[in-house]
């Protein structure tokens, strides 16, 4: 966040992202601010996430020296369809308009396929997959009324492309992130509105941080992963800042593998 002297690629632009106080969507947070642009975070309303948040604001608050504030928060479910509604509507009023969304909210309870329960199935499905659909329609309504084109970026998971023993509840949803944006971008481009998706492979995060804590476990995936470590949130930022950006002007339907090259060695 020091470095303020460089080009700002999302200069003046205001973009939205959910979950966006923790981990990977707050690595994105930070460096689409470093990056020029506002920033609109939805988050549960829990006293966990309300601390992430002004943990975050403390930190970019800091950074700026008391400048312009460039940081909103919205508390809502995800899952709820009203939910992305009503963030799409609170960070148009905040900041005007809104022309990038990054739909990153979701959960990943590991849990093995014959005794899964019904309700844990149900809750990944409508924070991943329906949560993703009904923020994105918004985002994209409002993008398309402002008639300036707009960049929506799906966080789905290397997950999308490989299966996984106890995520038979979690992959299809990040699979579906993954058709969501391509069919997306075949529905918007009309509006000059670009869909893409980022896939990480194995990142550091509060969801996977349990299972990375066992040492046996952790230094197998490494040893799997050609770059020779896990991923890290801030990893996933720079990618983002592209496929947010002019840079990926004509890039749309695509999807960018962000995993140190573990799936091409997955043999």
């Amino acid at each position: 966040m020091a470095d303020t002297q460089q080009s700002k690629l999302l200069e003046g632009k205001s973009a939205v992202i959910t979950g966006g106080v923790t981990g990977i969507g707050r690595a994105i947070a930070l460096e689409f601010i470093r990056q020029g642009a506002f920033v609109t975070v939805c988050h549960l309303d829990d006293p966990i996430s309300v601390r992430h948040f002004n943990t975050l604001a403390r930190e970019v608050e800091d950074s700026r020296n008391g400048h312009n504030s460039v940081l909103s928060s919205f508390s809502g479910d995800i899952s709820k369809p009203e939910t992305g509604k009503e963030l799409i509507e609170d960070a148009t009023k905040t900041f005007g308009k809104v022309d990038i969304f990054v739909s990153n909210a979701g959960i990943c309870q590991f849990a093995d396929f014959l005794t899964i329960e019904p309700d844990l199935f149900s809750k990944t499905v409508r924070t991943n997959l329906d949560g993703a659909f009904y923020a994105t329609q918004a985002a994209a309504r409002q993008m398309a009324e402002q008639g300036n084109g707009g960049s929506i970026i799906g966080i789905s998971s290397i997950s999308a492309l490989v299966g996984g023993g106890l995520q038979t509840h979690y992959t299809p949803t990040k699979a579906g992130v993954l058709s969501l944006m391509q069919s997306c971008a075949v529905a918007l481009g009309k509006y000059n509105i670009r869909c893409n998706a980022i896939l990480p492979g194995t990142i550091r995060t509060q969801m996977n941080e349990e299972d990375l804590s066992n040492d046996e476990k952790r230094e197998y995936m490494e040893k799997r992963i050609p770059l020779g470590r896990t991923g890290v949130p801030e990893d996933i930022a720079g990618p983002a800042v592209f496929l947010a950006s002019d840079m990926s002007r004509y890039v749309t339907g695509a999807q960018l593998l962000v995993d140190g090259g573990l799936f091409v060695n997955l043999q």
